[in-house]
């Protein structure tokens, strides 16, 4: 496989926030979204390639049975089969980060999908070339419905602005059995300032619609940085 980063830190975001994890970040995406906060997993993808077995061999390093696998996008990566059922047959608490664009039945406890809104179509940054392939992949709504339907799961959106509350509830609207409790509205933003900003309205729409709000608490203990 080939592994753009692994480290030991804690979750930032999500219903597992504040949980010594260790991530395996995975490299190659078919998304190319223009706030991307890893582009070093998808614009400019880089990575070194792990077996599965130094993988397992590195993560028994770490003081914790929570393991999160991201990207990128994980489960387009070779072998990601292979590593969930290592990590299950090891017993660890398995988190999957995905963007929501493919599905694969692999071992897992909590599907993180997150579907990817009209504020992250890149028109402009190199010229907008991906523009077009990012709008046609960015939102696969069967692909959502089979992780709702297979695993525990959360659904977290990035918001730009409250407007894009609009296209949250037509997803919603277009899926079978959500529970309003595991939808996350999570601010867009790679800087604590950014996230304050935007956090402050954010708050307020989660108070009006039910849903959960979703800070980045590791952009705030660290800031925009690789391994944490």
């Amino acid at each position: 496989m080939k592994i753009a980063e692994l480290f030991f830190s804690i979750q930032g975001e999500g219903r597992l926030l504040g949980v010594p994890s260790a991530f395996v970040r995975t490299t190659g995406c078919p998304l190319r979204c223009v706030w991307c906060d890893s582009d070093y997993t998808s614009w400019h993808p880089q990575g070194q390639t792990m077996t599965v077995g130094q993988i397992l061999s590195r993560l028994a390093e770490f003081p914790t049975r929570y393991v999160v696998v991201t990207g990128g996008e994980p489960l387009i990566a070779a072998g990601i089969e292979e590593l969930c059922a290592g990590l299950r047959a090891h017993g660890y608490h398995i988190t999957i980060e995905t963007a929501g664009v493919v599905f694969k039945d692999v071992a897992c406890d909590l599907a993180s999908v997150s579907p990817k809104l009209s504020n992250s179509i890149p028109f402009a940054r190199e010229g907008g070339r991906w523009a077009q392939r990012h709008d046609q992949l960015r939102l696969q709504l069967e692909v959502i419905q089979a992780f709702i339907d297979h695993s525990d799961y959360q659904l977290k959106f990035v918001l730009s602005r409250a407007e894009d509350i609009a296209e949250v509830q037509a997803i919603l609207g277009s899926l079978r059995g959500v529970d309003p409790a595991k939808v996350l509205l999570m601010p867009q933003g790679t800087h604590r300032e950014e996230l304050d900003q935007r956090g402050a309205w954010l708050v307020e729409l989660c108070k009006q619609q039910g849903f959960r709000y979703c800070p980045r608490l590791h952009i705030e203990l660290f800031g925009n940085r690789r391994g944490t």
